[in-house]
C-alpha cells in the first residue's frame, strides 16, 4: 500500500505544469533565492550574504472562496458578513511535521542540506502522519526545498479526508508563473498551494555532510561532535549553528507564514529537525538552553492552535479514529462533522 501511495504522491510532485499563479500568487524578493533553493551548495558565507530579512518584500497569498479555516468548515456559505470574516482569523490550525526517515537517516550519516529521499520506512511514517491529521483543515502547505520534506507533505495529504490536491507553486520566472496557471475555477477549489523555501531547509552541516556520525565521533571525539550537534551557537566546520538556522527559519516564518495564519488560513509545514526546532523555539518562547534539548521524531505531526495572536501547543494529534483529536477545540470537532456529512 505504501508503494501505491508513494507513486500517487510522486505524480503530484512531478506535475510542474499543473499550478496556479493567479489564485495563489506569491512573490519572493528576487529570483536568485530560487537558485539557492535548488542547490543550496554555497558555503555559509554566501548564504548569509544572500539572505537579508530586512530587505525582503513578501506577498500574501490570496484566499480562495473554497478554502476552509477552523471557523469556516467545508461547504460553508460564501456570503459572509464582514464580522464573520473577522472572526475567521481568530482560531486556525498550524501543523508541523518533521520529514519521515531519509536514506541517510537510515545510514546514520550527517545529511544537512544534501537532497536525500525517504526510505520505505519514511514513506510509511509520512502516510501515518497523514492519518493523524486527516480531519484537521489545511489551506496551505509550506515545505523546505529538499525532496524528503516535499515527499512527506505530499504523502501525508493523500490521507486527508478533504481530498484536495497539493500543487507546488513555481515563482522562478514570469514565464513559469504564466505557464503554470490553472484556468478552471473548480479545479482551484480542489487544490492546496504548496510553497517551497530554502529558508526551511535543515541546517547546513558543512564539512560533516555525508560523514558517518559514529565514525566522526571516533575521529574528532565524542564531546566535540556533541558540541557541534547540540550547542546553540557553535557551528560545525564551514556549517551553520542552530542559532544561524533559527535566524533564517524564524524570519521566514514571521514574514511569510504568520501573516497567512493571521488572515485565517490553516497551515501545514513539512520541514526538518533543526528548522522546526527553531520555529518551535519562537512559538513556545524557549530559551537557547531549552531548545537544544528539544527532540523531534521523524513523521510525527505537532498541532498548534493560533488564537488571538497567540500559539497554543496541543502536541501530536491522536489517530483519526480516536476521539482525542477532535477535543482540541470545538471548531475542529465541527470541521470533522462537516467532513462526515459531506463524505457519507
Amino acid at each position: 500500500m505504501a508503494t501505491a501511495v508513494f507513486h500517487q504522491a510522486g505524480g503530484a510532485l512531478q506535475s510542474n505544469s499543473y499550478l496556479n499563479s493567479s489564485g495563489y500568487h506569491h512573490e519572493l524578493a528576487n529570483a536568485s533565492l530560487r537558485l539557492i533553493s535548488k542547490a543550496f551548495k554555497a558555503d555559509i558565507r554566501q548564504l548569509k550574504r544572500s539572505y537579508i530579512p530586512g530587505q525582503r518584500n513578501f506577498g500574501l497569498i490570496q484566499a480562495s472562496s473554497s478554502e476552509t479555516s477552523v471557523f469556516d468548515p467545508v461547504l460553508s456559505p460564501s456570503n459572509k458578513s464582514s464580522s464573520d470574516s473577522k472572526k475567521k482569523s481568530n482560531e486556525v490550525a498550524l501543523i508541523l511535521i518533521r520529514h519521515g526517515e531519509s536514506l541517510w537517516n537510515e545510514k546514520n550519516l550527517f545529511t544537512g542540506c544534501v537532497d536525500v529521499p525517504l526510505t520505505k520506512k519514511g514513506v510509511e511514517e509520512a502516510i501515518e502522519a497523514g492519518k493523524r491529521i486527516s480531519n484537521i483543515p489545511v489551506d496551505m502547505i509550506y515545505t523546505s526545498a529538499l525532496i524528503r520534506a516535499q515527499m512527506t507533505a505530499m504523502l501525508a495529504m493523500t490521507q486527508h479526508r478533504r481530498r484536495k490536491v497539493p500543487i507546488i507553486i513555481h515563482n522562478e520566472s514570469e514565464q513559469a508563473r504564466t505557464w503554470s496557471q490553472i484556468f478552471s475555477e473548480e479545479t482551484k477549489k480542489q487544490s492546496i498551494p504548496v510553497l517551497t523555501a530554502w529558508q526551511l531547509n535543515e541546517r547546513m552541516y558543512g564539512e560533516l555532510q555525508g560523514l558517518n556520525k559514529q565514525e566522526t565521533a571516533d575521529r574528532y571525539g565524542k564531546d566535540q561532535v556533541h558540541e557541534w550537534r547540540r550547542s546553540y551557537d557553535i557551528p560545525p566546520p564551514n556549517g551553520e549553528s542552530l542559532e544561524m538556522c533559527a535566524e533564517r527559519a524564524v524570519a521566514y516564518f514571521k514574514h511569510n507564514i504568520e501573516p497567512q495564519l493571521q488572515s485565517g488560513k490553516n497551515v501545514m509545514i513539512a520541514a526538518h529537525g533543526n528548522s522546526l526546532r527553531s520555529i518551535i523555539m519562537y512559538l513556545d518562547k524557549l530559551t537557547s538552553q531549552e531548545v537544544i534539548s528539544l527532540e523531534l521524531s521523524t513523521g510525527i505531526p505537532m498541532l498548534y492552535i493560533f488564537k488571538e495572536g497567540k500559539f497554543i501547543r496541543r502536541g501530536s494529534p491522536a489517530g483519526p479514529t480516536e476521539a482525542g483529536v477532535y477535543a482540541y477545540t470545538r471548531r475542529l470537532a465541527q470541521y470533522r462533522q462537516k467532513l462526515d456529512d459531506m463524505l457519507h
